[in-house]
């Protein structure tokens, strides 16, 4: 985030986190490791940091502000917005920039949404933000299923388009987790965008932290997300239409292939679509093999505009 204490004491995206107050972090285990960062405003943490192999110790001090999880830019008339989480003021700073975006004289001929790194926040904005961009009457968003009665909620559309229907390419990657899985993941199966990227990190539980008298806390989970189709989000996550993860030239040759109206994913998408639950881990291996869940590569989004640029290869990119 520019101008956080992390920002400012010099760590950059891509610097590899080791320890937390010197506890050790896994990158299997993110969740755990958000809850050793986060704490009171105005305490200390510490961290281990790895770069190019040197190693580095940062103490920064927590801060209370308001974060603005949307950044918007327009290039060659497409808005890109990148939304790095998803909390109380999400869905409202999305809309704002699409409205502002469209009341112009020149409207963008479509829209790039960048989730790469988002792990995700509050499930209802994300929902919200889905919302934004889906039609009155377009039904189901997504829903949650547990064994509580209380555990079991579906989200409906209730709006229009804000985009008017101008295509959207929704960028993720290995990061993308929980929300922002699940922003991506109902507008691809609504039909409303195409899915460009790398395999995400197949977080599809919403889960509550209860206090324990002793000062401990005690992770709950209390339902699955499952997508309108009745496909689960958990294990294998959401497999793109466009894989990255093969590097520029091997995302160029797909990019390629949709324009040729043929789908080098499609396949898999099948597959993934028609999963349920209980997911069979061998399965849901298989389906994360076909385009690991990797970091972005250079020019990922120059592909991303091209795909909405290029309407043959938009239409072969939506999921059917």
């Amino acid at each position: 985030t520019p101008n956080s204490p992390a920002a400012r004491a010099g760590i950059r995206a891509g610097d590899r986190l080791v320890t937390v107050d010197d506890e050790m972090v896994f990158a299997n285990d993110i969740p755990g490791a958000v809850l050793l960062l986060e704490g009171a405003a105005e305490t200390e943490v510490s961290l281990e940091v790895h770069r190019a192999g040197r190693r580095r110790i940062v103490d920064l001090r927590r801060v209370a502000n308001r974060v603005e999880t949307v950044t918007a830019e327009t290039r060659s008339e497409v808005l890109h917005l990148r939304i790095s989480g998803f909390t109380a003021l999400t869905s409202a700073q999305v809309a704002g920039f699409v409205e502002a975006a469209f009341a112009g004289s020149t409207p963008p001929r479509g829209l790039v949404l960048d989730l790469r790194g988002n792990r995700g926040g509050i499930l209802t904005q994300a929902v919200a933000v889905a919302d934004i961009f889906l039609d009155a009457g377009t039904g189901e968003i997504v829903s949650t299923a547990g064994r509580h009665p209380e555990a079991n909620r579906r989200y409906s559309a209730g709006d229009n388009d804000a985009a008017q229907g101008r295509p959207i390419v929704v960028l993720v990657d290995g990061r993308t987790a929980s929300a922002a899985e699940i922003l991506a993941a109902a507008l691809a199966e609504k039909g409303r965008a195409a899915v460009i990227g790398t395999g995400t990190q197949g977080k599809g539980l919403v889960q509550v932290l209860l206090p324990l008298p002793n000062g401990g806390e005690l992770q709950l989970s209390w339902s699955r997300i499952l997508l309108p189709s009745g496909w689960p989000l958990q294990g294998a996550g959401l497999l793109p239409a466009l894989c990255t993860a093969g590097g520029a030239e091997a995302a160029a040759e797909a990019l390629a292939a949709l324009r040729a109206g043929q789908q080098p994913m499609g396949a898999a998408l099948a597959r993934l679509r028609a999963l349920r639950v209980p997911v069979p881990a061998l399965e849901a291996a298989a389906l994360r093999e076909t385009c690991p869940g990797l970091d972005g590569i250079e020019r990922e989004t120059d592909f991303a505009q091209s795909l909405v640029l290029d309407p043959a290869a938009y239409r072969a990119a939506l999921m059917r």
